[in-house]
């Protein structure tokens, strides 16, 4: 067993979702694309570069100017966050005037963001993940995972709680997942990095509120066609990868970045039953 460094550093990552993942209805009905099911299911990691602290007290900050903003007071989302605790910014319930505030912050803040896309595929998942949200939700989490153990650091995955997701034996099933596409992919290397879990929610850990802006800009081109958002941040969107379009693997077909950004044609059309 190598010897432990005492001076192995700290990495802190940011993961949300958006979508989610349900399939059928009870007596397995289909129901991905109906109303209020999504199409996609996507995970999303936000790497900081300034100090932690300082970002986190400046989006406390602005959720305060927020909160306090008479113009903001009748409106029913808000309010109903600052009943329960206090406001937090989150893409689908914030009003078109928050997000522009927030989407604003995130681009002059120095961060990065990748993503992983699960086209909700009824066949594939059958067939690859056992007709099974627990697994498919740690296929995808082990790809955003796979090539996080090359350095002799200890990363901290700040997770937005999710029911039965998060749950410590499903991340530990993902991480178990990344850890073997990591050493199929690279014979005779070791895993150096120790992944560990640190569930939270957004209303206490306020660097999570970017990684929701980030996976929503994603998922409005996947579920809409709208690339406007994403455009925006499309600098600090190093690489979006369409886990299971089939049709675009040759040549890393199916990953995106500036170079080769999403457009809206990769909006998904309802699964054919």
């Amino acid at each position: 067993m190598g010897k432990k460094n005492p001076d192995i550093k700290t990495n802190h990552r940011f993961l949300d979702e958006a979508g989610d993942t349900t399939f059928y209805t009870k007596g397995k009905v289909p129901v991905v694309g109906n109303e209020g099911v999504s199409l996609s299911f996507i995970l999303g990691l936000v790497k900081f570069r300034e100090p932690l602290e300082e970002v986190r007290q400046r989006i406390v900050q602005l959720q305060q100017q927020v909160q306090n903003d008479p113009y903001y007071h009748e409106v029913p989302s808000i309010r109903k966050k600052v009943a329960k605790g206090g406001f937090y910014f989150h893409a689908t319930d914030d009003p078109a005037e928050v997000r522009k505030t927030f989407f604003e912050f995130i681009k002059n803040t120095d961060c990065s963001f990748e993503a992983v896309v699960g086209r909700k595929i009824p066949a594939l998942y059958e067939r690859k993940h056992n007709g099974n949200e627990t697994e498919f939700y740690a296929d995808l989490l082990s790809h955003l995972l796979k090539n996080k153990f090359q350095k002799e650091d200890k990363m901290v995955l700040n997770i937005a709680q999710r029911g039965k997701s998060t749950r410590n034996a499903v991340l530990e099933l993902a991480k178990q997942k990344a850890e073997k596409r990591f050493t199929d992919a690279n014979q005779g290397k070791e895993v150096k990095t120790q992944i560990v879990f640190n569930v939270q929610n957004h209303q206490t850990e306020p660097l999570l509120n970017v990684a929701d802006y980030f996976c929503w800009s994603v998922q409005r081109v996947f579920e809409r066609g709208e690339t406007r958002y994403y455009d925006f941040l499309i600098d600090q969107i190093p690489v979006v990868v369409d886990l299971y379009d089939q049709g675009n693997y040759e040549n890393w077909g199916n990953y995106y970045g500036p170079k080769k950004p999403l457009t809206k044609d990769k909006k998904i059309s309802p699964p054919l039953y």
